[in-house]
């Protein structure tokens, strides 16, 4: 524990020369490494290691105990010792400490409580992708470094099935609230003066000629915009969120020119840079909605970087580490899904070959028609 702290306090420079980052960033990276030693890639639905989850209790709390001492003066009454009451100010935790620390917690509980759940379940089992072909199991995607799933013949259990589901709604409620969190703490955050440096001088040469009419048209359509962008690589899609949150920046820096230089003309113009900007916010949240677990952009590194206020930078960082796991979570119960899905296909097409078609509504039994007995 002395080493760790050394090296915090030090700002992860261990030649004291007084070059390392900031402690709000140094914080940081602590919660961040750690979740990354502690809990990998989650390359199956298990519960954590015993050694790995008294790990993670102890060194999280070792962090979040540095928040107890970032403070506000709050007003109270006080009554003298003459009985005469008075106002007086004392110290509390800052409010938005008091709140999304106790939240935090509970989110990381029932995440881990939710891979505890899948301790004694029988009804799937994972196959090294080492394994022989006939061997194998089901890949939902593109991972071929993670193990593949198998189910039985037939699928899961009926009960099994709305198991899962009832895990996998927990783990969104999780990827939901932290990610609310995480975005609320990013929001307040300044924005550095180097990235607002690197900006281009209007919007269309940050977002290109293409995208750029595509927001400003008259008749906007967000749904119909994510549809008609390219959005087939993780990479390609961070690069629009990166371009959207530039334009952002650059209509806000606009809007918020001296009041000496407004005119009527101008007035307009503001209007019309609102109402993109207010677009550009839509395009936002639903690419977050759509890929939960999209890397950060730069316009979040940045700000994530030149944070000074260690109470954000644990905000930060924790809700970060619980989104990307309960997002990971999440992906696990969709493969055993997908699965049981494709077994379930399978065995319905084995009975239909075999002749066991399930009986299905002719015309005669809509039209209420009987056959007497002895017709054919």
């Amino acid at each position: 524990m002395k080493e760790k702290f050394s090296k915090l306090l030090l700002g992860e420079d261990m030649s004291g020369g007084g070059k390392g980052v900031s402690s709000a960033l140094a914080l940081s990276n602590v919660i961040t490494n750690l979740a990354a030693s502690v809990f990998g890639e989650q390359h199956k639905l298990a519960p954590m290691k015993e050694d790995s989850r008294k790990r993670w209790r102890k060194e999280v709390d070792w962090v979040l105990s540095v928040t107890n001492h970032v403070v506000e003066f709050v007003p109270v009454q006080h009554t003298a010792r003459d009985g005469s009451n008075m106002e007086i100010m004392v110290t509390k935790q800052r409010k938005d400490l008091l709140m999304n620390i106790p939240a935090l917690k509970k989110l990381d509980k029932m995440l881990t409580d939710c891979l505890d759940n899948f301790k004694d379940q029988k009804e799937f089992w994972y196959v090294s992708k080492d394994a022989n072909e006939s061997e194998k199991g089901v890949q939902r995607n593109d991972k071929w470094w993670l193990p593949t799933v198998k189910v039985p013949p037939g699928g899961l259990s009926d009960d099994s099935r709305k198991w899962m589901q009832k895990q996998k709604d927990c783990a969104n409620q999780v990827l939901k609230a932290s990610m609310a969190i995480n975005a609320e703490v990013l929001a307040q955050m300044d924005i550095p003066e180097t990235y607002m440096e690197s900006l281009p001088k209007n919007a269309r040469d940050s977002l290109g000629e293409t995208i750029y009419k595509s927001i400003t048209v008259e008749f906007f359509d967000s749904g119909q915009f994510l549809a008609s962008v390219d959005l087939s690589s993780e990479h390609k899609i961070l690069d629009l969120k990166n371009k959207i949150e530039a334009s952002m920046i650059i209509w806000k820096r606009k809007m918020h020119q001296k009041e000496s230089r407004a005119s009527w003309g101008s007035s307009a113009k503001m209007e019309r840079r609102e109402l993109f900007e207010e677009r550009a916010e839509t395009i936002l949240l639903l690419l977050k909605q759509r890929f939960p677990g999209l890397p950060q952009s730069s316009l979040d590194m940045s700000k994530i970087e030149s944070n000074k206020d260690v109470g954000y930078a644990v905000l930060e960082s924790y809700s970060r580490v619980l989104e990307s796991l309960a997002n990971t979570v999440m992906n696990r119960i969709e493969d055993v899904l997908y699965a049981d899905e494709l077994a379930q296909n399978s065995s319905e097409s084995n009975n239909t070959e075999s002749g066991q078609t399930p009986t299905s509504t002719t015309i005669s039994d809509f039209m209420g028609w009987e056959a007497d007995e002895g017709e054919t």
